[in-house]
């Protein structure tokens, strides 16, 4: 039998300030996985070793060339990973804080999709 989905998670990321959508990305995968507790992983499946499951991760940023896939894999603290990035989340203009960086007045809303599969 081939993988199968075991859970699909969503989260929501933001970076308020930076206008990153590295951050913003690495914030929503970290919503999603806040939200799972993969027990069923250990004591229905029975599996012992978790890296041996994958997972798929989905974000979407209004700048995904500038998301570094690296970082936001380093988030997910399981399995074989597969990151990519896609257009989508948002911009919202916000709040420019001069010690935060010039030109800083967009919040950058990024999504996330996080797939266990086994």
């Amino acid at each position: 039998m081939g993988k199968r989905r075991f859970v699909v998670e969503i989260g929501t990321g933001v970076d308020l300030h930076g206008e990153d959508n590295t951050e913003a990305a690495c914030r929503a995968v970290k919503d999603a996985i806040s939200k799972s507790c993969l027990c069923g992983l250990v004591e229905i499946l029975e599996i012992r070793d978790l890296e041996t499951v994958e997972v798929d991760v989905l974000v979407a940023t209004p700048k995904p060339s500038e998301v570094d896939l690296e970082q936001v894999k380093a988030v997910v603290p399981i399995g074989k990973k597969n990151i990519r990035a896609v257009v989508g989340g948002l911009t919202a203009r916000g709040l420019c804080v001069p010690s935060l960086g010039p030109d800083c007045d967009q919040i950058v809303v990024a999504n996330a999709a996080v797939t266990v599969f086994v």
